[in-house]
């Protein structure tokens, strides 16, 4: 199994490419971004030393389900899919801002509150929550975008426009934007028999107008709880059943690493990359209720090329 850790392609008419910690961004012309999702997997900002076979191809092939679920909420990036790792799409600005929006008290947000925060992000969270309660409605806690190699830093709505980040005309409809899509992604996640638990939604602008853009409702952006295990586990005090990338920060944090100065990776031995490949396959298959195909990797590099190629130039 081959797993596509780097590329370095030059397609028509491309003007520059980032290299972010998972995916590989090329401007082709100012015009359209060629995205490609590589098996890079990330956890505490870091990049693990090794790639996790068919990981880019599910979280590719997720995002696109869900861009096109709710591309009637508000207009989004995508054009199309020229490749199983690929996504082609409307080049924008994008918004200096990520919208994290939390169902329910957990992760992060959870380890705050247990510390004793009694705010996120300007939002208030009342007294005696339990880990994994459900909040009386989802809460919207931003994060900065941050520079590449940089943490993002939690930061309120207020701040937000008091810095100028972002203007209040596009706060707002950003604001509304990722409430309703934070509903309808707990509308399938339920047809599924999972909660979204919380995601995390980024935006930017081209010609005035405001897109989706980046991946949506994936397990690396977003935590699924099993909704039939939940009000039990819950009143039992017990951890959740979760479908997200925790359980590879979990396995980080067993073996003494948190991403801190002088802390050195576990060893990434080939069953545990499988069994990280195999917990993504399962992901996938959840939360789409589609059988995962495995596409033919023997050429990775070779098949991006030819695919991304041939689109680009049948667009010209």
């Amino acid at each position: 199994m081959a797993a596509l850790t780097k590329t370095d392609f030059n397609f028509p008419n491309q003007k520059s490419v980032y290299h972010g910690k998972v995916r590989d961004v090329y401007n082709i012309n100012d015009e359209q971004l060629i995205m490609i999702v590589s098996d890079r997997i990330s956890a505490f900002d870091v990049i693990l030393p090794e790639g996790i076979p068919y990981k880019g191809e599910i979280l590719n092939k997720i995002a696109c389900k869900f861009l096109d679920a709710t591309a009637d909420i508000c207009p989004n990036w995508k054009m199309a899919t020229p490749d199983p790792m690929v996504t082609a799409g409307v080049a924008c600005e994008a918004l200096p801002v990520e919208m994290i929006v939390r169902g329910y008290l957990c992760g992060s947000s959870w380890r705050a509150y247990k510390n004793g925060a009694r705010s996120i992000c300007g939002v208030p969270i009342p007294d005696g929550m339990k880990e994994n309660q459900k909040f009386e409605k989802p809460i919207i806690t931003p994060t900065t975008k941050a520079e590449q190699g940089m943490h993002d830093e939690d930061i309120s709505k207020e701040e937000i426009l008091k810095q100028g980040l972002v203007s209040v005309e596009d706060y707002e409809l950003v604001e509304k934007y990722t409430m309703a899509l934070f509903e309808r992604g707990s509308q399938i996640a339920a047809e599924r028999g999972l909660i979204l638990v919380d995601t995390k939604y980024e935006f930017g602008k081209k010609n005035g107008k405001i897109y989706l853009i980046d991946e949506i409702h994936t397990p690396d952006s977003s935590r699924y709880f099993y909704a039939a295990e939940y009000k039990e586990r819950f009143a039992k005090g017990e951890q959740q059943k979760q479908l997200s990338k925790e359980f590879v920060r979990e396995w980080l944090m067993e073996n003494g690493f948190q991403g801190k100065e002088g802390q050195q990776v576990p060893e990434m031995t080939s069953q545990v990359v499988q069994s990280i490949s195999d917990r993504y396959i399962e992901l996938y298959e959840n939360i789409t209720g589609e059988t995962f195909v495995k596409s033919d990797t023997s050429h990775l590099l070779g098949r991006i090329q030819k695919n991304v190629t041939e689109y680009l130039n049948h667009g010209l």
